[in-house]
């Protein structure tokens, strides 16, 4: 068992993203089988500055047997911006979809929480759909539509604007179920070597799709310059691993 390194910059973030960064680790360290995972060293904490705010980005990775690499991301800039991105990446010899969550806010408000499961193959395993099929409808005030790029994402993707702290709370529960699934799914799911092209082509496209999110790269640029923001995003983001 790995346990989370203290990062003390959740603690000035908004209360969903506290929260749910809390709930991501707990998840997995119950469910999975975590070790290190090393980032380069000039990746895992970062500062700059972005239009005369302090940029802080923090990093916490971790491996498994069935996952190459458990992504989690927070980002805060100034007083008026805050992220938590996390990205699950399987090994190849698994074929499970990507897990993918998302929550951006400012001043605070979260304008943008988005949960999905998105699949490396044609459509989701059927293990996965069974179960977010039995999952309880949950309705949210406001639905948001996806953006051009988000072709990757499953029919069971949702990408909301929260109205309330209420509604805050249910889609943390809504992610975290996801996540328990995602996990107990990868645990049952047997490692088979011949589907390890099959499975690194689509997580290929998978990463080709979320490079093209120009908001992430143009704050990227304008903090570090473009040669950091392709190397952040390829390296740290959405790597591409050769098999």
């Amino acid at each position: 068992m790995v346990a989370p390194t203290p990062v003390s910059l959740r603690d000035q973030q908004h209360p969903m993203i506290r929260t749910l960064a809390d709930r991501i680790e707990t998840t997995w360290q119950q469910y999975l089988d975590l070790s290190p995972y090393h980032l380069p060293e000039d990746l895992g904490y970062i500062e700059g500055r972005l239009e005369g705010e302090r940029l802080t980005i923090e990093n916490q990775c971790y491996q498994t047997p069935q996952f190459r690499k458990l992504h989690l991301e927070l980002a805060r800039v100034g007083k008026n911006l805050d992220i938590l991105h996390c990205v699950m990446f399987p090994r190849p010899e698994y074929s499970l979809p990507m897990f993918g969550c998302d929550l951006v806010g400012g001043r605070g408000q979260i304008s943008a929480a988005i949960i999905d499961l998105s699949p490396v193959a044609a459509t989701l395993p059927a293990g996965y759909i069974a179960a977010l099929e039995a999952l309880p409808a949950q309705p949210f005030a406001e639905e948001r539509d996806l953006p051009g790029w988000g072709t990757i994402f499953s029919p069971y993707c949702r990408f909301i604007r929260p109205s309330s702290p209420e509604e805050e709370g249910l889609f943390v529960d809504l992610i975290v179920n996801y996540l328990t699934l995602h996990c107990q799914q990868a645990l049952a799911t047997p490692a088979i070597l011949a589907q390890r092209a099959q499975v690194m082509a689509g997580q290929r496209h998978y990463c080709e799709q979320q490079q093209q999110n120009d908001k992430t790269r143009r704050v990227l640029e304008k903090a570090f310059g473009a040669a950091w923001a392709e190397r952040y995003m390829t390296t740290v983001l959405f790597d591409l691993p050769e098999l």
